[in-house]
Parts: C-alpha cells; sequence; structure tokens
C-alpha cells in the first residue's frame, strides 16, 4: 500500500488539480463512501487497489497531499492544522460532505491522525462522519511526539527502513529521494510535532487498527482511542509490524469495510482473523 510518487513524472503529464481526493473508480450511486488518508510520505495512490477491490456500493476517495505527485507545486503542510483544515474544507463541498451519514474516514499512521482531526473539523460544522477507522497509531492524548525530522537526510532514510513500507529500490534512488525527502521531512514534523487539543468528544463510532509486533502503537495506545468519541469504540490487532496493512491488504480492507457498513448501516462489525479488544 505504501508508495512514493515520483512529482516529476506526475507535473509533466497534466496540469496539477487543486483537488485533494482522489477516486480512481467512482461510483456514482455508492451507498457508503469511504476517504482514505496515507501515512507520511505516502500518496493518493496507495489506496487504488481499495479503491478498485471494493464493492459496488463503496466508493473509496484518497487524499492526495500537497508536496507530492500532482500537486508538488503547492509544497507540504508543515503542521496538522495546515494539512486538514483545506481537506475539511474542500470535503465539505463535495458529495461526500454533504452526505455526511454515507461518510466514513480511514488513516494510516500519520493519516490516521489526520483523518481524525477532519473528523473533528467536520463535526464543528455539524457534518460528522458516520464512522473513523484508525490505523497504526496511538491515541491522538497519547501521541509520543519525535524529532527525526530535525535529523540528516542519512537518519530520516534510516527511519523510513526502519519503519518499512517504502520499497528499498525507491530509497535507494538517489535523485528521486533528493526531490521526495524535504516533502518526507514536513510530513514527519506533522507527525512528531502533533499535540492533541481538548475538545468535544465526536459522535462517531471509532475502531482502531493495529499490527500486534509495532513499535510505534501499543495495545493500550490503540485501545485508548476511545477517549475522543461518544459513538463506542473497539481496537482490532492484526498480526505484524507497522506496515501490517501491506502484507494482509484485503484482510484489511474486509475490516474497514465492516465497520463501514456498521457505520453507516447500523448494527456490528463482523469479524476477521484478527483479534478483537
Amino acid at each position: 500500500m505504501s508508495d512514493v510518487e515520483s512529482p516529476m513524472r506526475g507535473a509533466r503529464r497534466t496540469p496539477a488539480p487543486v483537488s485533494s481526493l482522489r477516486s480512481f473508480d467512482p461510483r456514482g450511486d455508492a451507498s457508503i463512501r469511504l476517504v482514505c488518508f496515507p501515512h507520511a510520505g505516502g500518496s493518493a495512490g496507495a489506496f487504488r487497489a481499495w479503491a478498485v477491490d471494493a464493492p459496488a456500493d463503496v466508493e473509496v476517495h484518497a487524499v492526495q497531499y500537497p508536496g507530492r505527485g500532482d500537486r508538488y507545486h503547492l509544497g507540504a503542510a508543515g503542521s496538522m492544522d495546515d494539512l486538514v483544515g483545506p481537506i475539511a474544507t474542500e470535503l465539505l463541498g463535495t458529495r461526500c460532505g454533504a452526505r455526511p451519514e454515507s461518510l466514513v474516514l480511514f488513516g494510516h499512521s500519520l493519516g490516521a491522525v489526520a483523518a481524525y482531526e477532519t473528523a473533528r473539523l467536520l463535526d464543528a460544522r455539524g457534518r460528522a462522519p458516520a464512522g473513523l477507522v484508525v490505523s497504526g497509531h496511538p491515541a491522538p492524548a497519547l501521541a509520543r511526539g519525535d524529532t527525526v525530522h530535525r535529523g540528516t537526510d542519512a537518519e530520516l532514510l534510516a527511519d523510513l527502513r526502519r519503519l518499512g513500507g517504502t520499497a528499498a529500490e525507491l530509497l535507494d534512488d538517489e535523485d528521486l529521494m533528493e526531490v521526495m525527502l524535504p516533502t518526507i521531512r514536513l510530513d514527519y514534523q506533522v507527525i512528531e510535532t502533533y499535540r492533541w487539543r481538548p475538545g468535544p468528544k465526536l459522535p462517531t463510532p471509532v475502531t482502531a487498527l493495529y499490527g500486534d509486533q509495532d513499535e510505534e502503537v501499543l495495545a493500550a495506545e490503540a485501545e485508548a482511542w476511545r477517549e475522543v468519541t461518544e459513538g463506542g469504540s473497539t481496537a482490532v490487532a492484526f498480526p505484524g509490524a507497522h506496515f501490517y496493512l501491506e502484507e494482509q491488504s484485503e484482510a484489511v480492507l474486509a475490516q474497514v469495510l465492516s465497520c463501514a457498513r456498521a457505520a453507516v448501516l447500523g448494527g456490528q462489525p463482523g469479524g476477521t482473523e484478527a483479534s478483537r479488544r
């Protein structure tokens, strides 16, 4: 699921659009709209397979953060507020925001917090999404912070290798990394400097997914997402480390879709082979 898009190739093909939302397989009659937020360094293309593989009644959108692919010219955001503010504003003007009862947000790692903060902004406008599924990050109040974004390029690359999720041949491509590392560094800055601000709890049910071998989020930190919502919360563990969802994309998508259906259509989400807590 993880990828690094070449900004130059994307920029040459077509004029860069303003929109941050990508729908790789539009489905105008869908009853569920799933909007996915990538991890640090990731792009909307990471969710192309989900868009194609989702059933006909689910339309998958992916967020293209600024500073990559066809939005490279905009420059990456340097703070969580700068990242999610424009996304929430745009969502409010789309059919996703117009029908929040059919909207479910999903995000992994950086994307988990971005999806949550976007949900808060939508809620403040009376448009809270029907569901929120977060992955690979502690509950907002437990965000650990770090200083990798202040390190050298070599240190940043070493952390990308440690986490996995980015193909080694991309990390070894010096020309590509020269272009993309400033954007990735700003993504790290966004999540490493994020500090949760207390406020109203979401009315939205929240499901927290995590890898049972992921050092970035412990079981108790995933379960603590219950503190941000009045809509109920469940934590689900999958075998694997931080990018468990790449190795088990089909099972993770099934879990996300189950949670989305429960949030939009009612009922309880179905189980997977992952353990529920």
